[in-house]
């Protein structure tokens, strides 16, 4: 198992290394100017190396695919045909990529899954295709590879005025 073969399970369901870096793009430009299109690649990159996210993407991608053949047990097989709001099982799923990188990950994810940008829309309103699975996990594949450069980004935040802060507050206690 390996980053090579997530990002062919990957591409056999219609996503590209260049569309996850995209949304990441998109994600993290407000906070960094600098930052190219192959930063977020190689971020993504470095996320896909990470087990559990392959893993997770293996699982969602096998539940996606089986569900299309429609070999899964019911009711689950109607609920993956459906999509069902309340499911929520997809999400929780996603959620094992997006907390390899804390917080901001977290609430990236969240604003991925409501507005669904780049590939992640054409993923959930795929009419040929069941992408139960996959749109939340590229959101979460997303969300973590743009926490991910969040936390490089020295930049992003000034908390180097707030440790001044700190130790003129230190050196004021009695």
């Amino acid at each position: 198992m390996s980053k090579q073969l997530a990002l062919q399970m990957l591409a056999r369901r219609g996503v590209t290394l260049n569309q996850v870096a995209e949304i990441v793009y998109r994600l993290q430009l407000p906070y960094n100017d600098r930052l190219t299109i192959e930063e977020c690649e190689d971020s993504v990159m470095a996320v896909l190396g990470k087990r559990e996210v392959q893993f997770t993407l293996y699982t969602g991608i096998a539940l996606d695919e089986l569900a299309e053949k429609g070999l899964l047990p019911q009711p689950l097989q109607a609920i993956m045909e459906r999509d069902e709001s309340l499911y929520g099982v997809d999400e929780t799923l996603a959620l094992g990529i997006v907390h390899v990188y804390g917080m901001i990950g977290l609430t990236s994810f969240g604003y991925l899954d409501k507005e669904k940008t780049g590939i992640i829309r054409s993923l959930n309103n795929h009419s040929s295709q069941i992408h139960v699975f996959l749109d939340d996990l590229v959101a979460g594949l997303a969300a973590a590879a743009s926490a991910r450069i969040a936390h490089q980004n020295k930049n992003a935040t000034d908390y180097g005025a707030f440790e001044e802060n700190d130790e003129k507050n230190e050196a004021a206690s009695p």
